[in-house]
């Protein structure tokens, strides 16, 4: 390793890992019975994740459970019953009640999303986040947004960080010129401003892009999300810190479906949420670690430090990302952008 590999000997670890895998149901159409509402919930996570149970499937199950079944929420893996791309469409329309997915699918559409998303640099600990989000009023901006588009936004649900996986090592900003890398929303144009040149790979090609060369290197969430996706298995390196201590995942229902709740379940769903966020970044945290001692002492991995001088320089060209959109939505971008810019102010950044 060089001077600017990360070394992990003086910490203590424990090597684990869970598989999960599970059948697809699908639920009959929204019934309202005796009281009782169902939600089809699709999210973007396929089955075979570990984290679709351990994370999805269990967020579900614990909302029918605090409601005493009053509101039964039915888990659907990806492409369950409409393409990953048109689940913003559904949930308007009504064909579905709810998801459980990822903001940077519909920035096209609502630009705000990539502030649900989180941008490079824009925090480092959860409770920055949900500082961001719920004590400086972020999210009640990217609310009206959505609701433009006939769906509430419920809240943010923590990934854990924004981590590179790659087939080159990564350390300066040069580093960057020419990398094809797999990637999403504000990140890619962050990227592309680091000399990059981000392609966009759906999920289920990525393992076979990486594998021969179309991408050489990817994000998909944190370590331990990109895990899930067997990243580890098809790229050399990982780069760290991780551009973002905290991503997030969303949940949204359409409007109707939401007005139709009662105030009582709308406040449990809510606190569901947040307590859900708080549980999964330490759940994906806490992996993330396992996962790269696993990466480096048995897959033969690395683990390479970008210099400070190119955070420095990912941060910067983040918040050139950020007024880019601003300058595009001022009624929504603009606003939550100026609050960030107060917020990494009030970080000391």
């Amino acid at each position: 390793m060089t001077d600017n590999t990360k070394k992990l000997s003086r910490r203590t670890f424990l090597s684990t890992s869970a598989i999960a895998a599970t059948g697809t149901v699908l639920a009959a159409p929204p019934a309202i019975a005796a009281g009782k509402v169902t939600w089809r919930m699709q999210t973007h996570w396929p089955t075979g994740n570990w984290y679709y149970e351990d994370v999805f499937v269990k967020f579900c199950d614990r909302i029918t459970a605090a409601t005493n079944g009053e509101l039964i929420i039915t888990p659907v893996q990806s492409n369950g019953i409409v393409p990953t791309g048109e689940v913003l469409n559904a949930v308007r329309r009504g064909l579905l009640e709810s998801a459980f997915i990822y903001p940077a699918y519909w920035i096209g559409r609502i630009p705000v999303a990539g502030h649900l998303n989180g941008h490079i640099g824009a925090w480092t600990s959860h409770e920055e986040m949900t500082a961001f989000m719920y004590e400086m009023g972020a999210l009640n901006v990217i609310r009206e947004a959505y609701a433009e588009q006939g769906v509430f936004q419920i809240g943010p649900v923590s990934y854990s960080g924004l981590t590179l996986y790659s087939n080159r090592a990564l350390r300066t900003t040069e580093d960057f010129s020419g990398w094809r890398v797999r990637s999403t929303g504000p990140a890619a144009l962050v990227f592309a401003k680091m000399g990059a040149a981000p392609v966009s790979i759906p999920g289920g090609e990525l393992y076979q892009a990486l594998q021969t060369g179309v991408a050489e290197g990817a994000h998909w969430g944190s370590t331990a999300t990109g895990w899930g996706m067997n990243l580890q298995e098809v790229n050399k390196y990982i780069a760290e810190p991780d551009l973002l201590g905290h991503m997030n995942g969303e949940v949204f229902a359409g409007l109707q479906a939401w007005d139709a709740l009662g105030d009582d379940l709308k406040a449990t769903v809510s606190e569901i949420v947040r307590a859900t966020s708080a549980d999964a970044s330490a759940h994906f945290v806490y992996r993330d670690m396992l996962f790269k001692k696993q990466f480096v002492e048995e897959m033969g991995g690395e683990l390479t430090l970008l210099t400070d001088d190119t955070v420095a320089d990912l941060r910067r060209y983040s918040l050139e990302v950020v007024d880019d959109f601003s300058a595009k939505d001022p009624k929504f971008c603009g606003r939550v952008g100026e609050m960030l810019h107060e917020f990494q102010k009030l970080r000391g950044i």
